[in-house]
């Protein structure tokens, strides 16, 4: 990568940067803090990782969308490189070269597998941070949280300062002993830098879990912005946290339809808290779940925290490469005890929706009830794929299938 970067006149030097990693919440951490420095009048770039329906929507300009053509032409420069890289390094280094032509002031990073070894690391940050550290892609990064931190904290740079969100007392451990034998300040939330004040709760992300992950995204552009000469005021990041946008998570489509991309135990877990509240304001106390998910997850610890808040569960398949068939999710649902009162498998993921809808006896279309609610979570690629087909957004032809 490093190579690569260095051939193509190494944009990756070219604007400072904010890097952020861990198992979950690294993707709100980045619109949040992203959002904060455009509203304080920064040209800002965001690169984050896998997208949901379009490539182009991983990289983005002072908030808009990269165009696709220029993407391309990019491309072909990387290929000239004659280095050969992945899939997510070509995309780490079409963002680094878009990001540096567009002469950004800042660009927000999204770690996208680990740390120590992904492409992004080869940035220049004036700021790095680690959201949380669960057990999550252990063929790759190990099989103890241990091990997966010290791999994460492979982002950490000598006088960078680090932000570490809510982590298990080891993770944290390991951290912060490669923080100070790299020579990297580090600060623990709530021990070393605040929780998020009252005054600065009126977040557009649901749920209590992106507190945590608002407070990171308030140092990291806290931290960036004194560093590039400029001070932040309360009511930037006020208005930075409350106008963001990342489409998604516990995002609400229509009447009745909840997209969240949870895909691990720790996903599973904040959407299963966030739920109860969100099924008693929808006024109805049936709702459903449609689900699919890759393969090589811990199902049961993304099942239970889910599976005892839903009347019926459909069992589906994304586009994916890597989706475990409907009928294989099925019978591990099945072994989930007790198992749900009404389960089917439907390939098809909209027809898997219209199936949850039956079930669930929808009211007829003059009824002035609220319908009962219809998650749909477990895959990344799954909600990009019914996100795209509920609003009529153009999605690629080619499902991809990221970490590497």
């Amino acid at each position: 990568m490093r190579l690569a970067l260095q051939r193509l006149g190494s944009p990756g030097r070219r604007f400072p940067a904010i890097q952020i990693a861990g198992t979950n919440g690294k993707g709100s951490t980045a619109a949040m803090t992203e959002s904060i420095l455009r509203v304080a009048g920064f040209k800002t770039g965001l690169f984050t990782s896998p997208h949901l329906s379009r490539f182009t929507e991983r990289i983005r300009i002072g908030g808009v969308e990269c165009d696709g053509e220029r993407l391309a032409a990019i491309d072909a420069r990387v290929v000239a490189t004659g280095v050969p890289l992945t899939y997510f390094e070509v995309a780490t280094a079409l963002a680094f070269v878009l990001m540096a032509e567009e002469e950004v002031d800042v660009a927000v990073l999204e770690t996208g597998l680990g740390g120590r070894l992904d492409a992004v690391t080869t940035c220049q940050p004036l700021a790095t941070a680690i959201t949380s550290i669960g057990l999550d892609h252990t063929d790759y990064l190990g099989t103890t949280l241990r091990e997966i931190a010290g791999e994460k904290a492979g982002i950490v740079k000598p006088d960078v300062p680090l932000y570490l969100g809510d982590l298990p007392a080891v993770a944290e451990e390991e951290i912060l002993r490669i923080a100070q034998s790299t020579g990297a300040p580090a600060f623990c939330l709530g021990q070393d830098f605040p929780p998020l004040p009252p005054e600065l709760r009126a977040l557009s992300l649901a749920g209590s879990h992106q507190r945590n992950n608002a407070a990171l995204a308030v140092a990291l552009a806290t931290t960036a912005a004194t560093a590039l000469g400029r001070a932040l005021t309360p009511t930037m990041i006020a208005a930075g946290l409350a106008g963001v946008n990342w489409p998604g998570r516990l995002e609400r489509i229509g009447d009745d339809i909840l997209l969240d991309c949870a895909h691990n135990s720790e996903g599973a877990t904040a959407l299963g808290a966030a739920l109860p509240s969100l099924l008693s304001r929808s006024g109805s106390d049936h709702a459903a779940l449609v689900l699919s998910v890759v393969a090589g997850k811990d199902l049961p610890a993304i099942l239970t925290p889910l599976l005892p808040l839903f009347d019926v569960v459909v069992a589906t398949t994304s586009r994916n490469p890597r989706a475990l068939p409907a009928a294989t999710l099925a019978a591990a649902i099945r072994s989930i005890q007790p198992p749900p009162r009404n389960l089917e498998v439907v390939t098809d993921p909209n027809e898997a929706i219209a199936t949850a809808r039956r079930l669930l006896g929808h009211p007829a279309d003059n009824d002035s009830a609220e319908p009962p609610l219809i998650v749909v979570t477990g895959s990344v690629f799954l909600v990009g794929e019914v996100r795209a087909h509920l609003l009529g957004e153009p999605s690629d032809p080619q499902p991809v299938s990221d970490p590497v």
